[in-house]
């Protein structure tokens, strides 16, 4: 059987299809068999204020078409670009591997592997920012 596999914390809450569905008192696993399924796991939720960086931003994109909140050909143009924009800026080896990652994952309508795979991202763009602001103080 293939499909997405969620493990889940007591109480973790997590978004299917427009659904929130909170787990119980104990760890649990779901599997997501229905292709296509739009499935956003809540504690990894971008909220819209704090979509103020490229990545986040790109994330909040793939997060609003996971939650049902956006239409995916129009979305799937912007996150496209913003992928783009962002391999001006991430350059080494690994970072481009996620970046075809999630674009590859974006075309075939995988959007949950896209936002995975660009979350891996958040990390080196809080230390490319945090070395950014350094230079100039």
């Amino acid at each position: 059987m293939s499909g997405l596999v969620l493990k889940l914390a007591p109480r973790e809450r997590v978004l299917i299809n427009g659904a929130v569905i909170e787990n119980g008192d104990r760890r649990s696993k779901l599997s997501i068999i229905t292709p296509n399924a739009n499935i956003l796991r809540l504690r990894d939720a971008i909220h819209p204020e704090d979509a103020k960086t490229p990545v986040k931003r790109v994330c909040y994109i793939l997060q609003l078409i996971l939650s049902g909140d956006a239409e995916k050909d129009e979305a799937k143009l912007q996150l496209i670009r913003g992928i783009e924009q962002l391999s001006q800026v991430f350059t080494d080896d690994d970072s481009r591997r996620q970046l075809t990652h999630a674009t590859d994952a974006i075309v075939s309508d995988q959007f949950y592997q896209g936002l995975k795979s660009l979350r891996t991202l958040l990390p080196r763009e809080d230390r490319l920012l945090a070395n950014h602001a350094a230079k100039f103080q």
